[in-house]
């Protein structure tokens, strides 16, 4: 696909996206902390998508997608390849359709994220763990079932759900200066930009990604896209690279990405952990760690913050040594 050939959303888009999935999603907590405050330099707003139904933001570009087949399309069900939230969100918005909903996982997958799968009604096929078995595996059932393929981050209705996050966010925050989410493969970050920008177009729009897995900031910088080539962070749901949709909204409507370091990250979600008494994933406090590395940008600003999930394995925390 030519860059100049992708279509991507506005923020028309994601209000439309929104009034559609409204009844579906749970319409999730703003949470603000004065100690936290105190601590960051800054006014945080800390946009809960942890307290989404599956326990993470990706219900709401999961339900987009399959609210959006048509009836012809919805009686073959959906189909991804997937380890983690995002299997488990397209398996809860299939049953909710009374859809099938087939989903790929490699046989390494942690028991945790298979049994939510199996739980929420997903119908699964394990695979070996690599991409292209994955793909491969994928792309059989897929042509044995007509179902149709949902990507985790590569799709325009997917992106426009997880922009609802934002657009709630800022009707209960409209006077914020910057706005700030993890990027992995750029879904999120995607639906936050093109909404932030489209409605408010003067607040900053910022990632936050590992250092040890840079491939956005490097992409954003260089112009190019670059694989995420073993990435080795406890920020689990940031493993994945930028496709050609993501990479396109992101270089267009955002403001930079931070990188943060592995400690910053441990750090930042104790601290939310220990103080507002929230569960949040690694992954969701990587942009915390970058108020926390990048203090003068943030100073004195008021600054939205997507947390993105909290789907952790209470038996291994990073601070556990």
């Amino acid at each position: 696909m030519a860059m100049q050939d992708i279509t991507v959303p506005s923020h028309l888009d994601i209000e439309n996206a929104f009034n559609l999935i409204e009844n579906h999603i749970n319409h999730t907590p703003i949470f603000t902390s004065r100690s936290v405050n105190s601590i960051l330099g800054c006014s945080a707003y800390l946009k809960c998508e942890n307290f989404q139904r599956v326990g993470a933001f990706k219900f709401r570009g999961a339900t987009h997608a399959i609210l959006r087949l048509n009836p012809a399309e919805a009686k073959h069900g959906v189909i991804t390849h997937s380890s983690g939230n995002h299997a488990a969100a397209l398996a809860l918005a299939a049953s909710q359709r009374g859809i099938p909903a087939y989903i790929v996982m490699p046989e390494n997958a942690p028991e945790i994220k298979k049994k939510a799968v199996a739980g929420y009604g997903g119908i699964i096929t394990f695979c070996p763990p690599t991409q292209n078995d994955r793909e491969q595996t994928m792309l059989r059932i897929k042509e044995q079932t007509g179902a149709t393929f949902i990507h985790p981050y590569d799709n325009f209705n997917v992106i426009c759900g997880q922009g609802t996050a934002s657009l709630e966010l800022m009707q209960h925050e409209p006077n914020l200066d910057i706005v700030i989410a993890p990027v992995g493969g750029g879904g999120l970050l995607s639906g936050t930009a093109s909404y932030v920008k489209g409605r408010y177009p003067k607040v900053k729009v910022l990632g936050a990604e590992p250092k040890n897995a840079d491939d956005a900031y490097r992409s954003l910088r260089d112009h190019t896209i670059y694989p995420s080539v073993k990435p080795q962070t406890i920020a689990d749901g940031l493993l994945t690279s930028l496709s050609p949709l993501t990479y396109s909204i992101i270089n267009r409507h955002c403001d930079g990405i931070l990188t943060v370091s592995e400690q910053a990250i441990i750090d930042a979600m104790r601290m939310v952990w220990e103080r507002m008494k929230i569960i949040i994933e690694p992954s969701s406090a990587v942009p915390v760690a970058a108020i926390m590395e990048n203090a003068k940008l943030f100073h004195n600003k008021r600054v939205g913050i997507i947390i993105s999930g909290g789907n952790v394995d209470l038996n291994h925390l990073p601070w556990q040594g």
